[in-house]
């Protein structure tokens, strides 16, 4: 995402043991949730990313900045690139998280960014919200 200076290599994401996505295992890279679609096939492909952490700022921690229009590029493991364009960018509460909006079914090959944001809770030491960046391919 060359607008705020993300360029990471992805790691694969499952699920958690509670059901929730995985998070990335350090804040320098993101992931890639296995069961989305790969980038650029029909439907929602989801990317996490961590904001950041007690040592510093993560992969994601200008994902907020983003706006309608900007552009996000995914290299695939073949070594083609898929571009997108940036749709909307939303910031959910995590107890209103809309599950089906980001996971569920696209007629187009889409991209969901997704981080922590908003209020951090000191007493739980995790964010009360997530930011969303969604997007469309292309072409």
């Amino acid at each position: 995402i060359p607008l705020i200076g993300v360029e990471t290599t992805l790691v694969k994401l499952g699920l958690a043991a509670g059901g929730e996505l995985q998070v990335p295992p350090s804040t320098a890279v993101a992931g890639w949730y296995t069961g989305s679609p790969r980038p650029g096939a029909i439907g929602s492909a989801v990317i996490a990313g961590h904001v950041d952490s007690m040592t510093g700022p993560g992969i994601f921690y200008r994902l907020s900045e983003l706006r309608a229009g900007d552009r996000v590029y995914v290299r695939r493991a073949d070594g083609t690139t898929v571009e997108f364009r940036v749709n909307a960018v939303e910031t959910y509460r995590k107890d209103y998280f809309p599950t089906a909006a980001v996971y569920g079914p696209a007629p187009d090959p889409e991209l969901r960014l997704i981080t922590c944001g908003g209020t951090f809770d000191y007493a739980t030491g995790h964010y009360l919200s997530n930011t969303v960046v969604y997007a469309t391919e292309v072409g």
